[in-house]
């Protein structure tokens, strides 16, 4: 029998795990966070979600607690640091809304009520950078990010640097805002959500850093290649219909033309780029998380594979 990592529970059995954690979120809560083409309802919330944010609480005192421990061991007063959630996964599988929800669920609890979100979006290097180095085709493969400026964040927020200031990117205008910044007050917990956030273990240099060194705990969000390509599609046709009309938008010229060539465009992104993605750099990483959720052709999260401690 081969050996696994990781213990799997199917929804009815995760679902138990909420025990007696009060439910926080009302429909008005969940029509705020959830992304466009998704399907989130109450129950998705209350059978995958809580029991998550339960687990997530009782690691958060964990680590507190053996930080007094080292405290006391050392003789000294310094502190749990922040404590690093990362989420990945591809393009269109729902990480984002997952990250959404959890930090509305986590800010709920009294312990850790400070609890802030920083998408790696914001440390892509802008366009004008990305077509000097001919990486526009490569936008959101780990060669187009700031690195360095990234573990840099990454350490600052572990160290109780104060204020931190994190770059931010425009979906809208598909590049870096500039001089916007989003300002990092040492929280309680920092959620950090990207594509590429647990890659690691570079065997040419085994010294370089990487972001999910910094992490306490990691979430991957998995689904079928075919899937996740069918809610890209059906993504984009709706934001061809909403976003994409906004004059300043990048893509304003895909709302305009035929559909049957929108739609072709489309797919050879999805082929060419998120696709390719997917299978060259982020699939690869699920394995290195300490929670996989797996969802089905509905967007739904149909079971859940635990890491063994």
């Amino acid at each position: 029998m081969p050996f696994s990592s990781y213990t799997t529970f199917d929804r009815t059995e995760w679902a138990a795990l909420r025990v007696n954690t009060p439910l926080t979120l009302t429909e008005a809560d969940l029509a705020e966070l959830k992304g466009l083409n998704e399907q989130l309802s109450l129950a998705d919330v209350v059978e995958v979600y809580l029991p998550l944010s339960r687990l997530l609480n009782l690691h958060v005192a964990a680590t507190r607690e053996l930080a007094r421990v080292t405290d006391l061991f050392l003789g000294k007063t310094t502190g749990a640091p922040p404590y690093i959630i990362g989420i990945a996964g591809s393009v269109a599988v729902g990480k984002s809304t997952t990250a959404r929800v959890m930090q509305a669920l986590l800010a709920r609890w009294p312990d850790h009520p400070k609890v802030d979100l920083i998408t790696t979006d914001g440390f892509l290097y802008a366009n004008q950078e990305l077509e000097s180095r001919g990486l526009m085709q490569r936008k959101g493969f780990p060669e187009s990010y700031d690195t360095r400026r990234l573990i840099q964040f990454a350490a600052d927020v572990k160290a109780g640097v104060k204020p931190i200031r994190a770059p931010v990117y425009s979906h809208l205008v598909y590049d870096i805002v500039p001089g916007g910044e989003k300002v990092i007050e040492q929280p309680d917990i920092l959620i950090l959500e990207g594509l590429n956030v647990l890659q690691g273990g570079d065997s040419v240099d085994p010294d370089r850093p990487f972001v999910s060194d910094f992490f306490d705990f990691s979430i991957y969000v998995d689904a079928d290649e075919p899937f996740v390509r069918g809610w890209f599609l059906e993504r984009f046709r709706r934001l061809r219909e909403t976003a994409f009309r906004d004059p300043k938008s990048f893509f304003r010229r895909y709302a305009e033309m035929p559909e049957t060539d929108a739609m072709a465009f489309a797919s050879r992104v999805w082929e060419e780029i998120n696709g390719r993605n997917l299978r060259e750099n982020i699939a690869p990483t699920k394995e290195r998380a300490h929670l996989v959720l797996e969802k089905g052709p509905g967007h739904n999260v149909t079971g859940i594979r635990l890491r063994r401690l």
